[in-house]
């Protein structure tokens, strides 16, 4: 099943859910042999190539009852229905895909893989070079409609900025915060002897660079800022308990001994207006842009002709 992160919301979340599907089905021109399962204008999708893709978004160890499996075939094919509806508009708008944008998407995709993992992908799933390249153009294709059917026609004004802030100012309560080094050890004699050196003089940074167990020792265990309760309550008592450029003492916790040098701190407070425009304007676009996407593809389903075989898709689903 296709689902979206709790974090992951609006606009970024319903295109990512098309992508996904892009990756699984791809519907042929209409042709008289078969019966499709669902007509999209001059697009078709058989039962079996349906059944087989709907399989493959499942993960392996999932059981599904009789109604559950119904529901989710239904909620499957109505993204697909939605993917195919967004490409038949990138033809009438005679969108194409160049040799060197499918390149460069390519090469940014296969970065995220070392050695031969990215053929191992293909094998998993049961792809060819061409057919995984066939779906990364339609997924470009994709974004290419949206961004110019969508994205592009969203303007968010100075008015609407403003108007936000002043309905919605507890949104920009800032607590107090600071920024912090750390040190951590496992021994508390370890972390004793290196206590000894920062207080004679030693530079905390080198230091942790030496001797600190913390990923960012490299940092030199710059923790950076960070407000009241992110951290754990052995870090917090000590950092807002302790002076700017004051050494805590030896500080246990489940991770170990700390040692924390506090080098910046800033007070509670409200972002002014201009301090908090950039967000707001981002809060608006994410709300404009899922609103006007609903609306577009609503459009784009009223103006199409969409069939679907809902006895033959309700018989595969119990077969």
């Amino acid at each position: 099943m296709l689902v979206c992160p709790v974090m992951m919301r609006g606009l970024r979340c319903l295109v990512l859910v098309l992508l996904l599907v892009a990756g699984l089905v791809g519907c042929r021109r209409e042709t008289p042999e078969s019966r499709p399962l669902l007509r999209v204008n001059d697009r078709v999708l058989s039962a079996e190539r349906f059944d087989r893709e709907f399989a493959r978004s499942l993960p392996a160890d999932r059981l599904l009852s009789p109604d559950e499996r119904r529901d989710l075939r239904r909620s499957f094919l109505a993204q697909i229905i939605d993917r195919e509806l967004i490409l038949a508009e990138a033809d009438r708008l005679d969108l194409q895909v160049t040799a060197g944008e499918l390149t460069r998407a390519r090469r940014e995709i296969e970065r995220d893989y070392a050695d031969r993992e990215f053929e191992q992908m293909l094998e998993r799933r049961g792809l060819t070079l061409d057919e995984w390249q066939r779906q990364l153009t339609d997924e470009l294709l994709i974004e290419k409609v949206i961004d110019l059917q969508v994205r592009s026609r969203i303007a968010i004004s100075d008015q609407e900025v403003a108007a936000y802030y002043r309905d919605h100012r507890d949104e920009f309560d800032r607590p107090e915060q600071a920024r912090a080094r750390q040190i951590v050890v496992g021994s508390r004699e370890e972390g004793e002897r290196l206590l000894g050196l920062l207080r004679q003089g030693e530079s905390f940074a080198e230091v942790a660079r030496a001797h600190s167990l913390s990923p960012d020792a490299e940092q030199g265990g710059d923790l950076g800022w960070f407000p009241r309760g992110q951290m754990p309550p052995e870090f917090d008592r000590a950092v807002f308990s302790l002076p700017v450029g004051r050494l805590s003492d030896l500080v246990k916790s489940p991770y170990g001994y700390h040692i924390f040098l506090v080098e910046e701190r800033r007070p509670a407070r409200r972002l002014a207006l201009d301090e908090a425009r950039d967000e707001i304007r981002k809060i608006l676009r994410r709300q404009a842009e899922k609103t006007a996407f609903q609306s577009w593809l609503k459009e784009l389903r009223r103006r199409a002709r969409i069939e679907i075989d809902l006895q033959q898709l309700d018989r595969t689903a119990s077969g």
